[in-house]
């Protein structure tokens, strides 16, 4: 399989022969960026196509198909409308919070984004604390939902802000304890670490049934931290007018919308991460000539492959589930999702002590 730390060594050294390592450093940290920030908006716009397809899908009807073939050129013409619109100003907002909201929602998904490994060798961010970092990184995101809700001087604005606080933090809970076992199991926070712990065998496999419950939680956790359907009560159109972002146009609502897709491909590419074998190719012990053929899949197709099913699986709930109200939200994380997580990770705990996995 091919490594692509031969091609990003190749960019580190031919830089560091013409400026000085400095220099160097800051050109492949500004060329980073630049290529993460291109394939953030990429990815938005890919999701969101998919989500109108597979929206239509599942209620029988076409979807976009008026702009492009197929209509796949609808989600470019939405972005500059959205880019044109104007910033409508409210008055009697908190300005400064009200305008920096925005910016933090979008800058947790950013540092999210940045941790992802996208194939072998293909990794902005690598710590040794890598789980940690991402997780805390993506929580900081409620920062700004919250001082959207209070900063817009909205009672509805408010309520929905409220809801989301209360929802993403509970959930937090499970999906942390969701990772913490898949941590117990593989020994490492460490994200190219736990990939490469995957190489002969897949973690849901490897972990037995309590991997297989961790990924379950964590797809249903995953699903509620990204205010999607059935829980994406904070948003809830019928009852609170869009919710925390009521107040917000132009690109500033646009950084809302952009960030509920990426984070939604976050979760779905945590999962294929810890649970799925990243970007390994799919090994089954014993069979050689199987093994060898799958190596030859690039890593990268790999990885986006996984990430696609996953994001399929999140959309999937959304259009089949009705949507739950407040107290059957909080009760499903707070008297099942909770307890049973801890009682996962004291069982992987015991598995790993004694030698059980694979």
């Amino acid at each position: 399989m091919f490594d692509f730390s031969v091609v990003t060594s190749w960019i580190d050294q031919g830089l560091r022969s013409v400026m000085s390592p400095a220099a160097a450093i800051t050109v492949e940290c500004v060329l980073i960026g630049i290529v993460l920030l291109a394939l953030y908006a990429i990815m938005a716009l890919i999701l969101i196509l998919a989500e109108r397809k597979v929206c239509a899908a599942f209620q029988c009807r076409l979807g976009p198909n008026r702009v492009g073939p197929w209509g796949c050129i609808q989600v470019v013409a939405d972005m500059i409308k959205m880019l044109t619109k104007e910033i409508i100003t409210i008055k009697h907002t908190d300005k400064f919070l009200y305008n920096l909201a925005p910016f933090i929602v979008i800058i947790a998904s950013l540092l999210a984004f940045a941790c992802i490994p996208w194939g072998n060798g293909l990794q902005a961010l690598d710590f040794n604390v890598g789980i940690f970092f991402m997780i805390a990184a993506s929580s900081m995101g409620i920062v700004g939902i919250l001082l959207a809700g209070w900063s817009s001087n909205n009672k509805f604005s408010l309520i929905g802000a409220m809801r989301s606080g209360a929802q993403m933090i509970s959930y937090e809970l499970s999906i942390g304890l969701s990772l913490l076992t898949m941590v117990v199991l593989s020994g490492t926070m460490q994200i190219s670490e736990i990939v490469e712990g995957q190489n002969e065998l897949w973690f849901i496999f490897k972990g037995h049934i309590p991997a297989l419950i961790a990924f379950v939680i964590y797809l249903i956790a995953g699903t509620a931290e990204t205010n999607r359907g059935p829980f994406d009560l904070p948003e809830a159109e019928s009852e609170l007018t869009a919710g925390y972002h009521t107040e917000y146009s132009g690109m500033h609502f646009g950084f809302y919308y952009v960030a509920e897709f990426v984070n939604m491909f976050i979760v779905a590419s945590i999962a294929t991460t810890v649970f799925l074998g990243g970007w390994m190719p799919l090994h089954i012990p014993g069979l050689d000539g199987f093994n060898r053929i799958m190596d030859y899949i690039p890593s990268v197709i790999w990885f986006f492959g996984k990430s696609a099913l996953m994001v399929f699986v999140i959309m999937w709930f959304k259009w089949t589930f009705p949507r739950l109200r407040i107290d059957q939200l909080l009760n499903l994380e707070w008297k099942y999702l909770l307890p049973l997580n801890l009682l996962n990770l004291l069982v992987m705990v015991a598995i790993v002590v004694l030698g059980w996995h694979f």
